[in-house]
């Protein structure tokens, strides 16, 4: 019973100062409405007839007269007063006298004209309002964002020590051996001081989006038994100056308090981006935030057993001065993972699933070249919950096909849309174009499956994977691939006597290859001069290329599609029957195996 009375208090506690805040606002809320109500209902004003009955009567002893608002404060004899208002566009003088009133009587009174006031009345307790509501939104703002004064107090929370270890990275055994030294360092760097070997004062984990550089982090957290301070680049990002270094002394302030610990900084470019001379605004406050964590990287001292990880998937982009040895002494690149690592990070996934006795999970890998560990998690989780939709009592073959399919292609089966009979003749077609040159183009990837039920976007796709996984492309193999995309076009055009919107994937994706093979790759006759794209302040100082230049690159990217069109064609108008049966094959079943397809070529 005691539980949720601890559980109330320590609510009550964490949010006392919200509660007293919201008080204060509600407060201030009634007292300005009470304020205004009165001021608004305690005096109506009376009518300007009435005043020069006043006067005309002997009652009135003085009037106060207010310049460009017209108002009048009357002072009656008996000591009481009133409010009117008069015509602005006529002196109160001359409107007396169309009401009535002699010269005489208006000489027995005080008359004076006096300035507007800007804080009396209603005006004054507006202006109190607005005032009140102006600070307390300032205060709101400085308090969430963690701006001025508040900033330097902004806490990271010390998480508990990580579960995760490298039973649970797989995939990356290179990595997992160079970062090992980490973890030796952290429990007992006796060994590493005797052969006066120092730790290393940061490790920046290099690779593409889903590669496993944040659970690398934290399996060595976990394998070492330390505090995990973890934030990322844009935590330190603010519009208001100074806060971004503020809580980078905060992070390394107390991270000393728990060493041996690891800060790990994710997506690091989001505040480790190259300084630029003249540069203002945010990009000052961020050169600024930058310096502070070079200067505390800069004091680390070997005994003091922090250690940096930061990751990050653009390495072009940051800092020099924050990459170099001293600050990141370890660079380690966490790559694609190839056949043998994408078996090993499926081992490791399917540990909780329900598996039929059929499933070959080196299947699984071949047809997943070039996924990374993210993809992969998610696959097996996809052909679980297709499993359970389905009714099956453990994950099937059939599952995991389609879970890949679907991450590769972007989206599940569309069986049940509607196409007429000439559109799915055209997409039929089309993939029995890319199916057929494919086959017979030499140093092109093997068919591994043809469909014309549409995904996602897709109207049909046809399947090629490679045999086995590479590092390099040659030019002949991109060459191939170029040809393969032309043939749903050129099939289109042979057999359907038009062409279609179905080939604009195809046809972009060609155009990235030959400029990839002109402009960065030098494989073709422009020569070996590589063209970057450079991006931000780079864009601007970039060397121009002349227009000749251009023309040539141009010129290049076109005869490189051309000719591979051209051969596309050839191969089709020599093969016109052998794409014939694979469209009725395709057109009856709507689907191919590889086995199927080779047996017809």
């Amino acid at each position: 019973m005691k539980q949720p009375e601890n559980t109330i208090m320590a609510f009550v506690k964490k949010h006392r100062w919200s509660r007293v805040g919201l008080a204060f606002v509600l407060v201030g809320l009634v007292i300005a409405g009470v304020l205004i109500f009165q001021l608004r209902t305690s005096q109506k004003p009376i009518s300007l007839s009435s005043v020069a009955e006043a006067i005309s009567a002997g009652r009135v002893l003085r009037i106060e007269d207010t310049l460009k608002s017209g108002a009048l404060t009357v002072y009656y004899k008996d000591g009481s007063q009133h409010l009117a208002q008069r015509d602005q566009t006529a002196p109160f003088l001359e409107q007396m006298h169309y009401l009535g009133v002699s010269d005489l009587q208006l000489t027995q009174l005080e008359y004076e004209l006096v300035q507007p006031s800007l804080l009396t009345g209603e005006n004054a307790a507006s202006t109190l309002l607005l005032i009140f509501f102006f600070g307390l939104a300032g205060f709101a703002i400085m308090r969430y964002t963690g701006g001025g004064l508040l900033a330097a107090r902004k806490k990271y929370v010390q998480g508990a020590v990580p579960k995760t270890t490298f039973n649970d990275v797989a995939g990356v055994e290179e990595c997992r051996q160079e970062l090992g030294d980490i973890v030796a360092f952290l429990k007992d760097n006796a060994l590493y001081q005797h052969m006066g070997a120092s730790m290393p004062r940061g490790v920046l984990l290099v690779g593409e989006p889903g590669t496993g550089k944040t659970l690398l982090a934290r399996a060595i957290a976990g394998e070492a038994g330390v505090p995990f301070f973890t934030t990322s680049g844009s935590e330190f990002v603010e519009m208001y100056v100074g806060v971004g270094a503020s809580r980078v002394r905060s992070l390394f302030k107390q991270a000393r308090a728990k060493a041996p610990c690891i800060i790990f900084i994710d997506e690091i470019d989001a505040v480790g981006r190259k300084r630029h001379s003249g540069a203002g605004g945010g990009e000052m406050e961020q050169d600024q935030t930058l310096n502070q964590m070079l200067v505390e990287m800069d004091g680390f001292t070997s005994s003091e057993g922090v250690v940096v990880l930061a990751a990050t998937n653009r390495l072009d982009v940051l800092d020099p001065a924050l990459t170099r040895p001293g600050r990141f002494d370890r660079h380690v690149n966490v790559p694609r993972p190839d056949i043998k690592g994408r078996l090993a990070i499926l081992d490791v996934h399917v540990k909780s699933r329900r598996l039929a006795p059929e499933v070959n999970l080196l299947d699984v890998a071949k047809s997943t070249p070039g996924l990374v560990g993210a993809d992969l998690a998610n696959i097996v989780n996809e052909a679980a919950i297709l499993a359970v939709r389905d009714g099956h009592a453990e994950i099937t073959v059939q599952d995991f096909q389609e879970a890949v399919e679907k991450n590769l292609t972007g989206g599940a089966q569309q069986k049940s849309r509607v196409m007429n009979e000439n559109e799915r003749r055209t997409i039929a077609y089309h993939e029995a174009g890319h199916a057929t040159v494919m086959h017979l183009t030499q140093h092109s990837d093997p068919v591994y499956k043809i469909t014309i039920i549409p995904r996602g976007k897709l109207g049909g796709f046809t399947m090629a994977l490679p045999v086995e996984d590479t590092l390099l492309m040659s030019r002949n193999q991109i060459l191939a691939r170029i040809t393969g995309l032309m043939g749903g076009r050129v099939a289109e055009e042979l057999f359907c006597d038009d062409i279609t919107s179905g080939a604009a994937n195809d046809l972009q994706v060609a155009t990235h290859l030959a400029e990839e093979m002109v402009m960065r790759l030098g494989m073709s006759v422009t020569g070996l001069r590589v063209f970057n794209r450079p991006e931000g302040y780079e864009a601007l100082t970039a060397p121009r290329a002349g227009q000749q230049t251009f023309e040539a690159i141009d010129q290049a990217i076109k005869q490189i599609l051309d000719e591979c069109y051209r051969e596309a064609k050839r191969i089709i108008v020599e093969n016109r029957e052998a794409v014939e049966r694979v469209t009725h094959c395709l057109l009856q079943q709507e689907t191919m195996t590889r086995e199927e397809f080779v047996a017809l070529m």
